[in-house]
């Protein structure tokens, strides 16, 4: 009897702390997007995921392994929202689908839980390798992802047209959210639309 709840009482302690890593790297997921690493700092991400400062290195060796989780989650979940509307759709028209998401209105307004590729990859070249490691292997993702959705996906051609096709989506967006001229905004958004989805797709709002 005392065995087994010896091993109930560990089993909620794992279970406690595990959930408590996935508020912590919840929550720094999107404190990246919202604010950049740099701006990212530990005291700020425990309070929001309800934790004691102190408690961090229970959890992770140092703030660089934190925003290396932070990284891969972030584009984890971007890509699943990709995934998912390329899903919703019928195959020929799933590349459209994706250009027509990640080009609205919507995406270009939600930074925090948006693509972390758009929101930080002007701050990528100064991190660690751990964290670049962490989004690489997520951008990668990425272009395999719409390489999929390409009629010649398998050859060399599918993915030099994904490379093109997320490096244009990506500084497209990155451009349309840093100027503050709106127009000039939804101008970019729309060129980039016609240029890669000739069916002459409008940004969604």
């Amino acid at each position: 009897m005392m065995s087994i709840m010896r091993k109930t009482s560990v089993n909620i302690r794992t279970t406690a702390k595990e959930a408590s890593h996935e508020r912590i790297v919840g929550a720094a997921a999107r404190a990246i997007r919202r604010s950049g690493y740099d701006g990212t700092g530990v005291a700020d991400i425990m309070k929001e995921a309800g934790l004691t400062h102190g408690a961090f290195y229970a959890h992770f060796a140092s703030r660089e392994a934190m925003l290396a989780e932070a990284a891969d989650r972030a584009g984890a979940e971007s890509n699943a929202v990709a995934a998912s509307v390329i899903a919703a759709v019928p195959p020929d028209q799933s590349l459209q689908a994706l250009l027509q998401a990640y080009l609205s209105k919507a995406h270009l307004e939600d930074i925090e839980t948006g693509c972390p590729v758009s929101a930080l990859g002007s701050e990528m070249p100064r991190q660690s390798p751990e964290v670049r490691l962490a989004a690489t292997r997520r951008i990668k993702e990425m272009i395999d992802l719409v390489a999929r959705q390409l009629p010649d996906w398998g050859q060399p051609s599918a993915h030099e047209r994904a490379l093109v096709t997320v490096a244009t989506m990506v500084g497209t967006l990155m451009l349309a959210r840093a100027v503050d001229d709106s127009a000039l905004s939804d101008a970019l958004c729309r060129a980039t639309l016609k240029t890669l989805a000739p069916a002459g797709l409008e940004p969604t709002h």
